[in-house]
């Protein structure tokens, strides 16, 4: 996976970030969701690197990037303004002061809370199959709670979450990924071994679960910020096949381009034919958009 990219480690905002990088012309940011790590763009970062500078870490605390110490009474060290100076770090380190961004799931929540603080550096920004934490939980219903009962579980006090989690971890991460797919066969054998990997690793369960546990802080951050709009162009794809998750992101109230119209000017997009991961399911369509959205120059 990955071949020809460099693997480099990277000081953020005080927290080292493991990131893979490579390509050539116009840098993009991709920032991956859970339970996964950056190597959910195995199948996409390649191709992407044929005409972009394609840069994909690690966010903190998840894979290979430091895991700092976490207290439940105080979610600085998780929330998403911290998880994003990482990434904003990473890309002036790497020597890109202006970014495309794409993200899927925990990604896009970074994402938007790098496009709020950093409005200069992003330059468009591509959100994979996520409605914005203060929309969803403002909006919050049975069947959107249903699809979310990881997030209700990980804010619980410690040890309980990361005890449930940390019995069985194959257990738990089969579900996930069983539960938002569609497409059979998705998961390549050796992302998977990665992906259980760091999901049996304590350390990471501890840290998943700050970084669920900091959406208190997260909606604080976007309740300061609720009525601005994003400056840069977005493009929105969403899963289109979740039989298993009904309510999946928008439960019964929410439309998912009416929420990001509300966020930004430039709003387009469309679902797709997949469950919930979007680069491992449908790469070749996520492409064709990518390549349909990004400038490529």
């Amino acid at each position: 996976m990955f071949e020809g990219f460099e693997t480099t480690r990277i000081d953020g905002a005080g927290c080292g970030i493991h990131v893979v990088h490579g390509g050539k012309g116009p840098p993009v940011l991709m920032l991956h969701g859970y339970p996964q790590n950056h190597v959910e763009w195995h199948k996409v970062a390649p191709r992407l690197a044929e005409r972009y500078t394609v840069v994909c870490p690690d966010l903190r605390g998840y894979g290979d990037s430091d895991k700092p110490p976490s207290d439940p009474g105080d979610h600085t060290a998780y929330c998403k303004r911290s998880t994003a100076n990482d990434q904003a770090a990473v890309m002036r380190a790497l020597g890109h002061d202006r970014f495309h961004l794409v993200g899927h799931d925990r990604g896009v929540r970074v994402g938007l809370r790098l496009a709020l603080d950093h409005p200069g550096r992003v330059l468009s920004f591509t959100n994979l199959d996520v409605v914005p934490s203060l929309e969803a939980f403002e909006n919050m219903d049975a069947s959107l709670a249903f699809s979310w009962f990881h997030w209700n579980l990980m804010r619980q006090p410690p040890p309980l979450p990361e005890t449930v989690f940390s019995a069985n971890p194959r257990l738990f991460l089969d579900f996930f990924l069983d539960q938002w797919t569609a497409v059979p066969g998705a998961f390549d054998d050796d992302a998977y071994a990665e992906y259980l990997r760091c999901f049996s690793d304590p350390e990471t369960v501890r840290a998943m679960c700050a970084d669920y546990r900091a959406v208190a802080l997260d909606m604080e951050h976007d309740r300061a910020d609720r009525g601005r709009k994003l400056s840069c162009p977005v493009l929105v794809l969403w899963a289109g096949n979740m039989p298993k998750r009904p309510g999946w992101q928008t439960g019964a109230k929410l439309n998912m381009l009416d929420v990001w119209r509300a966020r930004a000017d430039d709003v387009r997009g469309r679902a797709l034919d997949c469950g919930h991961f979007i680069p491992e399911e449908a790469p070749d369509e996520l492409l064709a958009e990518l390549f349909a959205f990004l400038p490529s120059a």
